[in-house]
């Protein structure tokens, strides 16, 4: 089967401004194949979490380049790459930032009913397919916050899926979990990228997800060591 290159970014370099000039990337190049699952490494000011956030089109304040899907993002516009995130990209972070007062259901639909492509009948019929998958049968109408820790790390990977991104992005994703429930994350991770084909960028501290995931770029200083 042919390799289809889902993200390339050429020459990174990005520097900080404050308390004063500091170069965080220095001329970072690497490629990211369709339904690979990688992951980020390094120590704290290795310029991992940096690279994320340019990655995921946050950051536009570089020099080099970024594909996504073959469109050059570099250059873009906020709102050219709001509307280019809410379709292709998915995100989950460490803390899950669901809104406590509103169900896991509530919670998944959201990206999708501003993203505004389908009928909010579709789109609930999306987030339930989508917690099934995580396992979540039978929570989708509890509040956010009376869903445990895993469960409400779960319905945040359902709510990055809703959209069908080609990408999903995680910064430190296991972060809060205990070990089974970060075994549990690591694996639909590992399946969404094997089976639907997404591709999937963690930062990670936990050397244990780092190694279950399909290669690990490990940085240092700015630069890739491997």
């Amino acid at each position: 089967m042919e390799k289809t290159t889902s993200i390339e970014i050429r020459n990174l370099i990005k520097y900080f401004h404050e308390p004063e000039t500091f170069q965080v990337l220095k001329g970072v190049s690497f490629k990211v194949e369709k339904g690979e699952f990688l992951s980020i490494i390094g120590k704290s000011g290795s310029g991992k979490s940096t690279l994320l956030y340019v990655l995921s089109t946050m950051d536009t304040d570089y020099e080099g380049t970024l594909h996504i899907n073959g469109d050059l993002l570099t250059g873009k516009t906020q709102n050219q790459l709001a509307a280019f995130r809410n379709e292709h990209i998915g995100f989950v972070f460490q803390f899950h930032y669901l809104l406590p007062e509103f169900t896991a259901l509530q919670n998944v639909m959201l990206p999708a009913l501003k993203l505004g492509k389908l009928s909010s009948q579709e789109i609930e019929h999306k987030a339930y397919e989508s917690l099934r998958l995580l396992d979540l049968e039978g929570q989708e109408l509890k509040n956010a916050n009376r869903l445990s820790g895993g469960q409400q790390q779960r319905v945040a990977i359902a709510r990055a899926l809703i959209n069908s991104p080609s990408v999903i992005m995680g910064d430190e994703p296991t972060g809060n979990l205990d070990s089974k429930n970060s075994q549990a994350v690591q694996e639909i991770f590992k399946q969404l990228a094997h089976e639907q084909g997404q591709t999937i960028i963690c930062v990670t501290h936990d050397n244990d997800f780092a190694n279950y995931t399909d290669r690990i770029i490990e940085m240092q200083d700015g630069l890739i060591l491997s």
